[in-house]
């Protein structure tokens, strides 16, 4: 199977040095993921919250980007498969750590 998405992968600026949404409330995160059609920095389905996938049923936004540190594969939550992003990973601003 193919993502059929592939509009929605832009090149964003992240919304956050974490997880928007954790740092909003004060928790942790395992994992962040980065939504790859507007920027929002949220955690993964390994975390409590699972800001990331609350993000894309509230919005639609298909894509994510694994973001820390970038794994060069993305997630369509749509069609379920992962797509490999070779060098259209999002880099991390000056001074960011894991």
């Amino acid at each position: 199977m193919t993502c059929t998405h592939g509009a929605f992968l832009k090149a964003v600026t992240p919304s956050a040095d974490g997880c928007e949404d954790c740092l909003k409330i004060g928790a942790g995160w395992v994992h962040l993921r980065l939504c790859r059609a507007c920027g929002h920095v949220g955690c993964c389905d390994d975390s409590p919250n699972q800001h990331a996938t609350k993000h894309f049923k509230a919005t639609g936004h298909p894509l994510i980007e694994t973001y820390d540190p970038p794994d060069g594969w993305a997630w369509c939550y749509v069609d379920e498969v992962m797509l490999d992003l070779e060098d259209d990973t999002t880099p991390h601003p000056p001074g960011w750590r894991y």
